[in-house]
């Protein structure tokens, strides 16, 4: 009980798991889910975590009134799971992520005053006027040679060693290096000096209007005014840039634009400072955005007469990308309101800014102009350019140089679109004709050339390649066909646009549902095998179509049809295939990869939709649509069907094994109605060491027969097991439960023989009669002189065959039952394969006087009580033993 609780309890976990990973799905895919039967509604739905009951009548209850409101308010937590689980609206969860502009340069400062400062080896312009506070280093050689160092004080004047003190407060520094030198030199005789700038004094100066943090600041006599911007933190948010003004005793000196500096690397104007000067930074002025395909997006100032190649000069000029021509300006009109214009910024003034103006140039559209695609099993996939009067033949200098050796020659297609709404239209063509000048086909821009390959499985496909003297060149690009398939695919959906993954999803489901409509497809799903996905080969029909079946689905109407055609019987590759422009049965027919030897061509027959339910018959003569070009009488319509007759009595190459105790063993040929004493008689007959009695005939189809019945068995099983789980008297069972689990897994990866049990002397007296089949395979043992003893005895093995041997002694001679061996259920599998109970001679035991022969096994099987009264074990062991006894008779051979 306490498990059940569990289960129960982690299937609630998961369904609210799954509900909070939900998604919603939009109108458009609303109305194809209703298309989908409910199956496909309750699958779909489950994979991507939908509430049917979102879907309006598409997942409605039956007992559901249809006035009642289908309540669709997501979980809270739906779309965040936030710690602090804050509700977010539709709007702003869905909104996309855009990267916000900043002004530009303001991130130059860090937005904090920084000690920055000139370095003090800097070299000093002759232009600097020195003061008091500044250091001279002054070298004297000759004949008197000394190094000092001296500081100009309070007073302005100089004071050097065995000279005359003087002033030169207010010099420009190479005026007073020449004062000093000509002083040394006239009253030093013989001595030379060499001058050259200590330390520098400190200045007291101002930083103020729109600066982070504005005030007095002490700086370095050679700080200039980006100087102060770095000692004040920056410039606010709101300061401006391109016009910092240097103000000395109350007039404005020289004026900054930092965007000279940063855009440009101008710094003429940034002006050493002097004491007392004060930096200015007032508002901002006009600002404009200028974002989209250029190469600095951000808000830039602007100063007046400033144009729009300026603002674009300013923003780094345009990206390859950009698209000027269509640029969009929102502008404010001063009424409360926004407007938009469209400029064409290639040209010259295309307009003059105003403040607040946003600017957005668009990209080029990434579709390719004057450009056609090729796809498929080609050497060299990719866009090619396109021109005037341009065709297929055009696009191959040598098939067997562009192509790739699988490649098919006589079906290929043109994807063409035919309207703004990307509707396709499709054109065949064959390639052998296309170069020869038969069909060559004029290409538009934009379209795609698909070639396919001729095999239909990567298997069939690897054998031929196999098979192929290829060169280096082709080897290496197989190697490359699983890279093209990734990127032919990707072209072929940007190509043909299905929306996102849910919408690709219903619409190839949707298209899916139509091709079993026009195939009816559950027909030809009895005979035949399909192939998984990952077993077609990479540009099999199977997958290059697939999204184009999708996008003609998707863009049926009333008016002109799904564009499909169906092809099924005596072709290669049956199946739904789109309808060209210049469809015709003799391209339909390629298209299925041709007519099979077995074709008859005499009668045909296209089955036709007259209306919503009627269908229409229509017997065609293939002989003359194939063989006459120029007959166009019979046209192909939308949903068509072709069903390819075969020959009446053909008889395919039918075969028969033999092998073992015959004159000559070996594969025959046979004809239909044939039996197996004829085959054997062709055969030469038995040879003297043969044993008929023993004989074991396998059939295929009873082989996939037997195989569905194990399947079905340990699936049954494996319920019978579940249901009795919860029961506590499993516990009690001899088995654990990983032994039963163990049997079925081993029941279920058993493989079946499809042994036919046969009479073969019955056979060859003409008592029975046996119709043989293709792949049919009979095995004439040698001689047996043994019997075997398998099942729950203590030693399984065989014994020398002796006629007064009775089947206790066999029993006895194998070591006697174990304790789980049911004794009333012991069986005989004859040589022949048929088994025999023996007669009861008792309550309790089997009979001892049964006639055992050469060949014979003994089965004891277990006692299925052991393992909760489970009835179908018995079954699953008598199968298991069976299969093990043909078989090993079979490798015995």
């Amino acid at each position: 009980m306490k498990f059940f609780r569990l289960v129960i309890a982690l299937f609630i976990s998961l369904l609210f798991i799954t509900e909070a990973h939900s998604v919603t799905p939009t109108k458009q895919q609303i109305e194809q889910f209703k298309k989908l039967p409910k199956s496909q509604q309750e699958a779909l739905a489950k994979k991507y975590g939908l509430d049917l009951s979102m879907l309006g009548s598409a997942g409605q209850n039956e007992n559901q009134s249809e006035n009642e409101v289908t309540d669709t308010v997501m979980p809270r937590g739906m779309f965040n799971d936030d710690e602090d689980n804050k509700q977010i609206s539709a709007e702003e969860k869905f909104k996309p992520e855009e990267d916000k502009l900043k002004p530009f340069g303001y991130e130059l400062f860090s937005g904090e005053p920084t000690t920055f400062a000139p370095s003090e080896s800097a070299l000093v312009p002759d232009s600097y006027i020195v003061g008091p506070g500044d250091t001279f280093t002054i070298n004297l050689f000759g004949k008197e040679t000394s190094a000092e160092e001296v500081i100009i004080d309070r007073e302005g004047r100089l004071t050097i060693s065995k000279l005359k003190p003087v002033t030169v407060s207010g010099m420009q520094y190479s005026d007073v290096v020449e004062l000093i030198k000509a002083k040394v030199k006239q009253e030093i005789i013989g001595t030379e000096a060499y001058v050259s700038m200590g330390k520098t004094r400190s200045i007291r100066i101002m930083v103020l209007g729109e600066a982070y943090k504005p005030g007095a600041y002490t700086v370095p006599s050679l700080a200039s005014i980006t100087h102060a911007l770095f000692v004040s933190g920056g410039i606010s948010e709101i300061g401006s840039l391109r016009n910092i003004q240097l103000k000395r005793a109350g007039k404005t000196v020289t004026t900054l634009d930092l965007y000279n500096l940063l855009i440009k690397g101008d710094s003429s104007n940034d002006v050493i400072l002097k004491p007392g000067d004060v930096v200015f930074i007032p508002p901002v002025g006009m600002r404009v955005s200028v974002e989209g395909e250029v190469r600095r997006p951000a808000i830039f100032e602007l100063k007046k007469n400033e144009s729009s190649q300026d603002l674009i000069a300013m923003a780094g000029g345009f990206n390859a990308a950009a698209y000027p021509q269509k640029t969009v300006v929102e502008r404010y009109t001063g009424n409360s309101s926004r407007t938009v214009l469209q400029l064409n910024l290639s040209k010259r003034d295309a307009y003059k800014p105003n403040d607040g103006d946003v600017i957005r140039v668009p990209s080029s559209s990434k579709e390719l102009d004057n450009a056609v695609t090729l796809l498929g099993a080609v050497a060299h996939p990719g866009n090619y350019a396109w021109h005037e009067g341009k065709t297929v033949s055009q696009l191959f200098g040598s098939l067997k140089a562009d192509l790739l050796p699988i490649a098919d020659y006589d079906y290929s297609l043109i994807v063409r679109e035919t309207n703004l709404r990307g509707d396709i239209e499709l054109h065949q063509f064959s390639l052998i004709n296309a170069v020869s000048g038969e069909e060559d086909l004029e290409l538009k821009p934009r379209d795609i050339v698909v070639v396919f390959s001729r095999f239909q499985s990567l298997e069939s496909e690897e054998n031929a390649l196999a098979g192929m003297a290829l060169t280096k060149e082709q080897l290496k690009q197989q190697e490359k066909i699983k890279l093209w398939d990734e990127y032919e695919e990707r072209k072929f959906y940007e190509f043909i646009d299905l929306g996102s993954a849910l919408d690709k999803e219903l619409a190839e489901t949707l298209s899916k549902e139509k091709e079993q409509e026009v195939l009816s497809i559950t027909e030809l799903l009895t005979n035949k095998e399909e192939l998984e996905e990952h077993e077609y080969a990479v540009f099999s029909r199977k997958r290059l179509l697939k999204p184009i079946l999708a996008k003609l689905n998707q863009q049926a109407n009333s008016d002109d049809g799904l564009q499909i055609i169906g092809i099924r019987g005596e072709v290669f590759y049956e199946g739904v295939y789109p309808k060209p422009v210049n469809a015709s049965v003799k391209g339909a027919l390629l298209a299925a990869g041709g007519l099979k030897e077995s074709a008859y061509l005499k009668s045909a027959e296209v089955t036709r939709f007259a209306g919503k339910s009627n269908l229409e018959h229509i017997s065609i003569d293939l002989s003359r649509l194939v063989n006459d070009e120029s007959s166009s009488s019979f046209e192909l319509q939308s949903k068509d069907t072709i069903n390819i007759y075969p020959i009446p009595n053909w008889q395919q190459d039918r075969k028969i094994n033999i092998v073992g105790e015959v004159k000559f063993p070996g594969v025959y040929s046979i004809s239909k109605g044939e039996t197996l004493a004829e085959v054997i008689e062709r055969a030469g007959g038995f040879t003297e060491f043969s044993y008929p009695e023993g004989a074991i005939f396998t059939r295929e189809e009873t082989r996939k027969q037997q195989q569905q019945q194990l399947k079905k068995l340990s699936e049954d099983l494996r319920r019978d097991i579940a249901s009795k789980s919860f029961n506590n008297s499993i516990t009690d069972a001899s088995l654990s439960y990983q032994d039963m689990n163990n049997l079925i897994n081993d029941l279920a990866n058993v493989r079946a023989v499809g042994r036919l049990v046969i009479d073969l002397p019955a056979i060859m007296n003409g008592q029975r009669h046996l119709e043989v089949e293709d792949q049919d395979v009979l095995y004439v043992p040698s001689k047996r002189s043994s019997v075997s003893v398998v099942g729950e005895v203590n030693f399984s093995g065989s014994h020398l065959y002796q006629e007064e041997l009775s089947l206790n002694d066999y029993l006895s001679r194998s070591g006697g039952l174990k304790q789980r061996a049911d004794e009333d259920r012991i069986y005989i599998i004859k040589a022949s394969g048929l088994i025999e109970v023996p007669n009861e001679g008792s309550w309790f035991a089997v009979n001892n006087n049964f006639q055992l022969s050469p060949g014979d096994t003994i089965v004891v099987p277990l006692d299925s009580d052991y393992i909760d009264n489970l009835t179908l074990w018995s079954t699953a062991t008598q199968i298991v033993y069976q299969m093990g006894v043909a078989v090993a008779a079979i490798s015995s051979l």
